[in-house]
């Protein structure tokens, strides 16, 4: 593995360290000896669960066996991550995708018992995503966009033969949303903005469309019925949160089945529609409901303390309940919950054993008033050192998006962070996701200027707490978060005292002119949203690109990219370290060759997080008396 180090200085952490006496700090290593799980998937005869973890220090794939607790580890890969997808029905077999380096062209692979590997989708470019299996377990359906990088079609294979079978041609931008069991039917949408679609219901026969989206609003699928004769589907139509409907295709009637007062995520139905599961986005964590279709009553689960039921996978028998179980201190662990003999059975321990949760912190939601009385929800980590006697630092972290959302699971490097002593504030500015479709659309054509604004105001915030230093405030993000750090240092430049940008946007000219072509079905509404760059709009874009404003920086600035990044090219980053280096800002930069937009692999997570630390106990914590324009020399 190469990495790439401009401008960086490396301090040497001991294992624990005590600030307190009531508190033990841990180093990087031991947040990320913690175990990250992904999936849990029943075999055919539900005795075992197969999942990714990183546990080796890239995801591989493991299986665990419900009786005997033993995990077995069933791939070795030292370069690319393994996301399994599933069993192969009726077999030990399995399909995982991995890309290379992190370039998101995800290929689907076969693995065989045996030890062969078949790559089913082999073209060099050609993206694939795993989809579902057929009802009567014959086929796996996939999505690949090898005809056309800029459209997915709708491909299926059948189990023992894995030759393509094309089911969809896609010739007009559409995305595949669902088909039915009898694949007479198809659920296509088409996106009009970030929070507007279409919505289509394809008669394939008949060769024939119905627009269900006959109000203006956002519109997707929920699987049809297994007789074919409806289907459902989660709107915000007419209302300001998501929710889930039914329609009947006979009659074109449709019906509201679930709503409340928050955003419905997703539903789905079991093998046998004997369970509908209703996941709900309430105010930045899961709450998941699983009704039994039959009585219209929701089932009842062990309750987990502190922990929230993050995920679930029900089995085909129906019997078995696959649980992911997690907190804002607690990596999700999987649990296997038996309906008939209402016995629950914890089958993965993910916590380093090193680290004791009561040195961690409980993240708490909390609303603020922005410039403008708007209130701006956050998600808030105290350090429990902190006090007025012993007064901490503080970071504004932003998310990803636009539109996305911090929400209240486990990050390791936050609680790393505070862990150590720094306070941290995780801002869902305006556009961000979860809090209704007007909160959403308020930054459309405005980022940079409201939504930067709401992450000053929650700099205030924190300078109103007794035991935040109130000139020790700093700003990170990555990727939209990365942006909006550096549209902070650079536009409102006395603000925060450092800024930390994890692949963030720069030029957002360039960034948008250089979509992926696989992004093709969205890249109409995030031109209706961020701005056309091939129109009058690249005036405004180009106004609030920090790359062209660099001189306006004053403060310390550190910047980390993946070489791979097909999102937030690494020219972005380039740029912005020569501009700081040339106008003499201490600036340190990290590189790495074998990551994309955003970093697996253990090592470089370690070594990454470990230096944003460094640069915030230099820069930040014990901030240096020398000249602003001289780097920190170790």
């Amino acid at each position: 593995m190469k990495k790439t180090f401009l401008a960086i200085a490396v301090l040497l952490l001991g294992c624990q360290t005590s600030t307190s006496p009531e508190v033990v700090t841990y180093d990087i290593k031991d947040f990320f000896d913690n175990i990250s799980i992904y999936g849990g998937y029943f075999s055919s005869d539900e005795e075992k669960l197969i999942y990714s973890s990183n546990e080796s220090g890239i995801y591989n794939v493991y299986e665990v066996a419900l009786s005997s607790k033993s995990v077995t580890k069933l791939s070795s890969s030292e370069q690319e991550s393994f996301f399994v997808r599933s069993y192969v029905p009726n077999s030990t077999d399995f399909i995982y995708s991995a890309d290379q380096g992190g370039n998101e062209i995800n290929h689907l692979y076969l693995q065989k018992r045996d030890g062969i590997t078949i790559d089913l989708t082999p073209g060099e470019k050609e993206k694939s995503i795993f989809y579902k299996w057929s009802q009567d377990n014959a086929f796996l359906y996939y999505l690949s966009n090898k005809r056309d990088s800029r459209y997915f079609d709708l491909y299926k294979m059948e189990v023992d033969e894995w030759e393509p079978i094309l089911v969809y041609e896609n010739k007009d931008n559409f995305s595949l949303s669902e088909i039915s069991n009898n694949e007479q039917y198809l659920l296509l949408s088409k996106a009009v903005t970030t929070s507007e679609n279409n919505f289509y219901l394809f008669d394939v026969t008949q060769g024939q469309s119905i627009e269900i989206a006959t109000l203006p609003g956002s519109y997707s699928s929920a699987g049809f019925s297994n007789d074919n004769k409806s289907f459902y589907y989660i709107t915000d139509i007419e209302k300001e949160f998501s929710y889930l409907r039914k329609y009947d295709i006979q009659t074109g009637e449709s019906s509201v089945v679930f709503e409340t007062n928050w955003d419905v995520m997703y539903s789905y139905a079991s093998k046998n529609e004997k369970f509908r599961i209703i996941g709900i986005n309430e105010d930045g964590k899961n709450s998941l409901q699983v009704i039994d279709m039959v009585s219209n009553k929701p089932v009842t689960f062990p309750s987990f303390d502190d922990a929230d039921i993050t995920g679930i996978t029900i089995s085909e028998s129906e019997q078995k309940i696959r649980l992911s179980v997690g907190s804002s201190k607690m990596p999700n662990d999987l649990f296997v919950y038996d309906l008939n003999e209402t016995s629950l059975v914890q089958l993965t321990t993910s916590l380093n054993p090193v680290i004791d949760s009561k040195n961690l912190v409980k993240a708490e939601v909390v609303r603020y008033a922005s410039f403008d009385g708007l209130e701006i929800p956050g998600i808030y980590y105290k350090p429990l050192n902190a006090t007025s006697q012993n007064k901490v630092p503080a970071l504004v972290w932003v998310h990803g998006g636009p539109g996305g959302q911090s929400r209240m699971n486990f990050n390791p490097l936050i609680q790393y962070l505070t862990n150590n002593g720094y306070a941290i504030l995780a801002v869902n500015n305006r556009g961000s996701s979860g809090y209704g479709k007007s909160f959403y659309k308020m930054d459309d054509k405005n980022h940079g200027e409201k939504d930067l604004q709401d992450c000053i105001w929650g700099k205030k915030w924190l300078q109103e707490l007794e035991y935040i230093d109130t000139e020790r405030i700093g700003i990170i993000g990555g990727s939209y978060g990365g942006y909006m750090t550096m549209a902070a240092m650079t536009f409102t430049p006395e603000e925060f005292s450092v800024g930390v940008n994890i692949f963030g946007v720069t030029n957002w000219i360039r960034t948008l002119k250089s979509i992926p072509s696989f992004w093709e079905a969205s890249r109409k509404a995030l031109y209706d949203e961020l701005g056309d760059p091939y129109s009058q709009d690249s005036i405004r874009l180009k106004k609030i690109s920090p790359l062209f404003h660099a001189e306006r920086v004053k403060n310390p600035v550190m910047v980390l990219q993946g070489a791979n990044d097909p999102r937030v090219l690494q020219v972005e980053s380039d740029e912005i370290v020569a501009e700081l280096e040339k106008n003499e800002i201490p600036v340190e930069y990290v590189v790495f060759e074998d990551e994309g937009h955003g970093f697996r692999k253990k090592e470089n997570q370690i070594e990454g997080y470990r230096q944003i630390k460094d640069f915030l106990d230099y820069y930040l914590k014990s901030p240096p008396t020398i000249p602003a324009n001289k780097k920190r020399i170790d």
